[in-house]
């Protein structure tokens, strides 16, 4: 026997088997054919996997939102990464925002009070984006790979075996019917010598899946040490965002119960006091404590009485009309409050001038 003639008693016997199995699965749909059932306990195991596909699969595509709510930039890095080559480094939102920023503080003059204000916050989003950077990078590795791992690689292979166990089974239940309609004896020795066989074959390939859909259970339990990694990720971006945002408020010399006035319209509106949130409690504690309490202890204490205090100028300022005193950054100045008179201005003096001034360009002194 030639290879061409063994191929082609091949082709036949593969298209054999592939029309019995259709003429079984087609019988069995119609109601006219028995039908082998998988146990209660393989069941369940298949149950569990198409489930845990399913959510892994919706997990790990709106984390991918989350990191990167761009659908562009998702897309750009899949097609880079199916090249398996690297994707141009370009600035994220928050390093974008600050550059502009920093220009633009630049452009005014950093000697000025919004044009300093501008590079000091336009840095601080600038770090707010290396940890966003930092963050997404230790998600894909830590939390992202290991399920996209599970997708293409575990359950592409349950999902195999799973294709070759429903194979088998119609194998053996189209060996069982044509044992049925077997009326020779010799037909019926066949018929059954092929049921045997095909039901050791069935048993095997339900042993070699049930294993595998086993390991379901200890992908649950990589999964929950993956998604702990990415937990401890997040609370660090966090807290490193809360204490970059703790220092530029630091920086700016803002009090929690005002706005900065803007031109020379004053808003009167409180701002609600903002607790540490409970998960940052604990990375927040050994950050350096900000003196706002003090100073609106202070503020409420000098509009209470009918003193007066020292106060540093943090900033530049010019006045707007007759009714304002002009600052100078650096200087100290004596300050008071007037009955009625609005809670973001207090009265300045200097030598003999003297007049209304901003609190959010002042710091308090002792």
């Amino acid at each position: 026997m030639n290879i061409m003639d063994f191929n082609m008693k091949k082709l036949a016997a593969d298209a054999g088997t592939f029309l019995s199995r259709a003429v079984q699965f087609t019988e069995e749909k119609l109601g006219q054919a028995e039908k082998t059932e998988l146990d209660a306990h393989l069941e369940n195991l298949l149950s569990k996997a198409e489930c845990t596909k399913l959510w892994t699969e919706k997990i790990m595509k709106q984390t991918e939102v989350l990191l990167q709510p761009n659908p562009n930039a998702r897309i750009e890095e899949f097609v880079y990464e199916k090249l398996d080559r690297k994707a141009p480094s370009r600035m994220n939102n928050p390093e974008l925002l600050g550059q502009y920023m920093i220009d633009a503080g630049n452009e005014f003059g950093p000697g000025t009070a919004y044009g300093n204000a501008l590079i000091k916050c336009g840095e601080t989003q600038k770090r707010i984006g290396a940890a966003d950077r930092e963050l997404i990078q230790t998600s894909a590795i830590n939390f992202l790979t290991p399920l996209r791992n599970f997708i293409e690689g575990d359950y592409k292979t349950i999902t195999k075996e799973r294709k070759l166990l429903q194979n088998k089974r119609l194998d053996l239940d189209a060996a069982k019917t044509r044992l049925k309609k077997a009326k020779v004896a010799e037909a019926r020795a066949a018929s059954e010598q092929e049921v045997r066989i095909t039901q050791s074959e069935f048993d095997r390939q339900a042993e070699i899946t049930r294993l595998l859909l086993e390991g379901i259970s200890s992908t649950h339990a990589h999964h929950l040490r993956c998604l702990n990694d990415f937990v401890e990720a997040q609370m660090t971006y966090y807290a490193q965002c809360y204490q970059y945002m703790l220092d530029l408020q630091k920086q700016l010399g803002s009090f929690p119960s005002t706005f900065l006035s803007n031109n020379n319209q004053s808003s009167t509106t409180p701002v609600q006091s903002v607790s540490t949130p409970p998960v940052l409690a604990s990375a927040s504690a050994s950050l350096p404590s900000v003196s706002n309490s003090i100073v609106a202890s202070g503020l409420s204490e000098l509009r209470s009485s009918s003193g007066s205090r020292k106060a540093r100028v943090l900033y530049d300022y010019d006045a707007a009309n007759s009714s304002e005193l002009s600052l100078l950054a650096d200087e100290v100045i004596t300050v008071y409050s007037i009955p009625g008179m609005d809670s973001d201005w207090l009265m300045g003096e200097r030598g003999n001038q003297k007049g209304k001034v901003p609190i959010t360009y002042l710091e308090l002194l002792n």
